[in-house]
């Protein structure tokens, strides 16, 4: 599959402004909480155009009773990764404005969850670090054009080396 890595874009957190509109839409409870995540969601940083949003809740059941509101509105429910990440649900929206949507549904304050937030918000608050991920990003992207599998797995371990450097794990991988 191929994959492109684009200049960071002043659009990305006005879209998903957007999307966070749709998705609060979807769902009755005040307690859910929707995070951009990814590289999208630091300034600066190169990413694929994708908007990788996270989406907790108190429980999976949660999710799972908003399906069909969120397909009503073009998030697509994928279930084929269930198997490898059997606490995530993931939905799609293959084309929005700028570019697609991957939304991770989530437990709140489960290791998954807590992971996507720290390594976020480790990129956001050093802009060294940032760069550092931008350099790695487009060399792995430049090694393994058109093999994404290839590309992510590359970052495995630089991702790990931030999760433990901010006391975090990566047993369910971000």
């Amino acid at each position: 599959m191929t994959f492109r890595i684009v200049a960071y874009s002043e659009d990305w957190p006005r879209e998903f402004a957007v999307i966070r509109g749709q998705l609060s839409a979807c769902f009755h409870q005040p307690s859910i909480k929707i995070e951009h995540i990814g590289s999208t969601a630091v300034p600066g940083l190169c990413a694929k155009p994708v908007i990788d949003v996270l989406l907790g809740a108190a429980s999976l059941a949660r999710i799972e009773a908003a399906i069909p509101r969120m397909e009503a509105v073009g998030y697509a429910f994928v279930s084929k990764y269930e198997t490898e990440l059997p606490m995530r649900r993931y939905f799609v929206k293959p084309e929005s404005p700028m570019c697609r949507v991957h939304v991770h549904g989530v437990c709140k304050d489960s290791r998954i969850w807590n992971e996507h937030l720290a390594f976020r918000d480790a990129l956001r608050a050093d802009p060294s670090l940032r760069d550092t991920c931008a350099r790695l990003k487009l060399e792995l992207a430049r090694i393994h054009a058109g093999d994404k599998a290839a590309y992510t797995a590359a970052k495995a371990p630089f991702i790990s080396r931030i999760l433990a450097a901010v006391g975090q794990s990566t047993a369910d991988g971000v």
